[in-house]
């Protein structure tokens, strides 16, 4: 807005809870430059607003006993990607799977590779980054491709089948052999933020949520016109 010739007077700071009424910022200008603004200024802020109110719901909803995560960001429009993922950081939930370096093996390496284990046979070579792999029960059960994946070098286990069902049998399997400790479980498709409490039960370490988060609604937002002073 600065470059539009309109000066900018933000009232909150990133992450601040919007409360219903508040005033968000105030700006200056003429009357066509207020009018240009209203064009791009609200949709931006409206949308940002949307996304980190959902990303911070989730991350409530979790509490301590899972990592909420939201990697949709990668597939939106070029356009907008850095927006969305700085509205899910605002939120306080993570936009990767985790913090450290990675190598993220999903199904297509898994398929061009040749199935779990000739996939992590592949990268075994690699010992600074995670070994990070989706598992969809396409090569067999995802309570086996746990074990094989887990014993070939994985470090985190996407289970992304949306099947809670899925999620059971590989960390049962996994705790079976005595290898549930040395991998961390992710869990992801189709999560809902009213499914999160319930889910809290089933030990799963990161969950990775979408659409409900990057397609949230709108943050109801307006610009009021207002005569010299300010309105309050």
């Amino acid at each position: 807005m600065v470059e539009a010739g309109i000066s900018a007077e933000l009232l909150l700071a990133d992450s601040d809870e919007v409360k219903a009424g508040s005033v968000v910022a105030r700006i200056g200008g003429t009357a066509k430059q207020i009018a240009v603004a209203e064009e791009f200024a609200i949709g931006k802020l409206a949308k940002s607003s949307g996304i980190a109110s959902a990303a911070r719901r989730a991350v409530q909803l979790a509490g301590d006993e899972m990592k909420i995560v939201c990697g949709a960001w990668k597939k939106m429009p070029a356009e907008i990607k850095s927006i969305v993922r700085e509205a899910v950081v605002c939120g306080g939930a993570a936009f990767r799977i985790t913090d450290q370096p990675f190598l993220y093996l999903d199904k297509n390496f898994v398929r061009m590779l040749g199935g779990i284990a000739a996939t992590l046979n592949a990268v075994a070579s690699v010992r600074d980054k995670l070994k990070v792999i989706q598992l969809k029960g396409e090569s067999a059960s995802v309570a086996q491709e746990a074990v094989t994946a887990v014993t070939h070098g994985a470090e985190i286990l996407m289970i992304d089948t949306g099947l809670l069902a899925d999620f059971e049998a590989a960390r049962r399997a996994l705790e079976a052999i005595g290898l549930r400790q040395q991998v961390k479980l992710a869990f992801a498709k189709g999560v809902r933020l009213q499914d999160i409490p319930a889910m809290k039960r089933h030990g799963i370490d990161i969950l990775d949520i979408g659409s409900e988060i990057v397609d949230a609604p709108l943050l109801d937002m307006k610009l009021d016109v207002c005569l010299v002073p300010p309105c309050n």
